[in-house]
């Protein structure tokens, strides 16, 4: 049996993580993420990470959120800005500032976060959303 089709999942996941639906977009990178073969597995280990602690700040358990903003940022490092396609600038500044936030109110923020500080991903400029390479 094949490989899920990963630029399917992976949009499937940027959809669901635009839309802040960021459980959805945890399920949908772990399809592929459970059969990846290479260092695409930690790429999307770091992204599942991200998308669980945004989870969590929306249930409010932000300890958990704080946690996982630092796993998934310390994954997140090892690859390139557009690596498989997607630009995460802005959801890595967002994952540091909101990390940061939580740490500053000792896990305990008076107001939740704002819908609009939510970060969202984009395809890189002319790259495709795809794995490096066949073996993944």
């Amino acid at each position: 049996m094949g490989k899920p089709d990963f630029t399917k999942s992976f949009l499937l996941g940027m959809d669901h993580f635009n839309a802040r639906e960021f459980w959805e977009a945890h399920e949908a990178w772990e399809t592929i993420w459970l059969v990846a073969e290479s260092d695409v597995e930690q790429f999307l280990q770091g992204m599942i990470q991200i998308a669980a602690a945004y989870h969590h700040v929306q249930r409010g358990t932000y300890r958990g959120a704080v946690r996982l903003f630092a796993a998934g940022l310390g994954r997140l490092e090892a690859f390139s800005a557009d690596f498989c396609g997607v630009d995460r600038a802005g959801m890595e500044l967002a994952a540091r500032r909101d990390r940061e936030w939580l740490e500053r109110a000792s896990l305990a923020p008076a107001e939740p976060l704002e819908e609009r500080k939510y970060p969202k991903l984009r395809a890189a400029a002319g790259a495709p959303i795809a794995p490096p390479s066949l073996q993944w």
